[in-house]
């Protein structure tokens, strides 16, 4: 059993009774009968985006609810990833007093986030397999830590966090846990979607970015208790997600099935990709992955990148994170991306 944890002590006070701003359209979301809207200085002229956009997504909640078998209570969509981040750096931790716990390398926002908002930074290095150190970590936490970041599978390793490791952390952590899981789907591990209902501390951070091919749309997706949606709600914008963008996520939603193909060929791509680095001189590792991307290690990282950009093709250089000394991360791309990436090295 879990330990018992007070969600709203972690709270800022000054964010625990807020109330939330009310949106023009707020109490006529459930009208069966059409409406003139003369409320929220709309221009009346019909554009097809002329209104504002729902204030509270329902249509990709419900469908996201069917899909993860999650209610919709516990579900919140955001601008992206990074505002749901966002907001739960601004409803839990205070400013120049609390800390948040990082386990390098990692997802680089969080640590951004964490300057943007005045929050102090502990840094836990993974182990040399790239494994949180729980011990470490719940040694290092304190009094003052309010959020820790697991990022699983991890950018930029590609790698899935040990399930036991997880788990014991989640359960002894006593603050919040947010698990990153923008990879998820390319992952051979199942979601912990499958057990949000079993942590109330636990936040599970999704995106349409990665699987779902929509990175220029920039929609988040975040599961918890109901507690912690309605705490996330109370702070944000009320208009946070275009119309457009909500027509787009819906629409990928309902077309399932072409998602889950492109997801088979991105794995299909990055098992060809690897086998064939394997070939190459200079690459002498390539780390385990469940995502979307490669880590290699090179002879040398930076030449390497530069000679790739020099040919027209953009890696990330990742030699200066903490354990990924001359290591390259590189997208599985296209078949025909990734057959004009080993021509490259090839010759490179």
């Amino acid at each position: 059993m879990m330990e018992q944890l007070d969600i709203q002590s972690l709270v800022r006070e000054n964010i625990r009774n807020i109330s939330p701003y009310a949106s023009a359209r707020e109490e006529f979301t459930k009208c069966e009968r059409e409406m003139i809207y003369l409320d929220a200085n709309e221009n009346p002229f019909k554009s097809n985006i002329n209104r504002y956009p729902d204030p509270h997504q329902k249509e990709i909640k419900e469908l996201l609810s069917k899909r993860k078998n999650i209610p919709v209570e516990n579900i919140l969509i955001g601008n992206g990833s990074d505002e749901i981040l966002d907001l739960i750096f601004r409803a839990f931790c205070e400013p120049k007093k609390d800390n948040v716990l990082i386990l390098p390398p990692t997802y680089g926002m969080y640590k951004v986030l964490a300057s943007i908002n005045d929050i102090a930074v502990k840094e836990v290095s993974l182990s040399r397999e790239y494994q949180p150190k729980v011990e470490k970590i719940l040694k290092e936490s304190n009094t003052y830590s309010k959020i820790l970041f697991l990022c699983s599978p991890n950018n930029p390793t590609g790698n899935s966090f040990d399930t036991a490791l997880m788990e014991k952390l989640i359960r002894t952590f006593k603050g919040i846990v947010v698990l990153d899981e923008a990879y998820i789907d390319f992952s051979s591990k199942n979601s912990w979607t499958d057990r949000w209902n079993e942590f109330p501390n636990l936040i599970i951070t999704q995106t349409a970015s990665k699987a779902y091919g929509m990175a220029g749309v920039r929609l988040g997706i975040g599961y918890a208790a109901e507690q912690i949606i309605r705490i996330l709600k109370n702070i944000k914008p009320p208009y946070n997600v275009s119309t457009i963008s909500q027509r787009k996520m819906r629409d990928r939603l309902q077309e399932i099935g072409s998602v889950q193909q492109e997801i088979q060929e991105i794995k299909r791509q990055r098992f060809w990709l690897e086998n064939e680095l394997l070939q190459i001189c200079f690459v002498k590792k390539i780390y385990p992955s469940e995502a979307n991307f490669l880590l290699i290690k090179v002879d040398d990282a930076s030449l390497r990148y530069t000679q790739l950009l020099t040919k027209g093709i953009v890696v990330r250089n990742r030699t200066k994170e903490v354990l990924c000394n001359n290591c390259l991360r590189i997208t599985v791309g296209t078949k025909e991306e990734n057959q004009k990436l080993m021509q490259v090295l090839n010759t490179i």
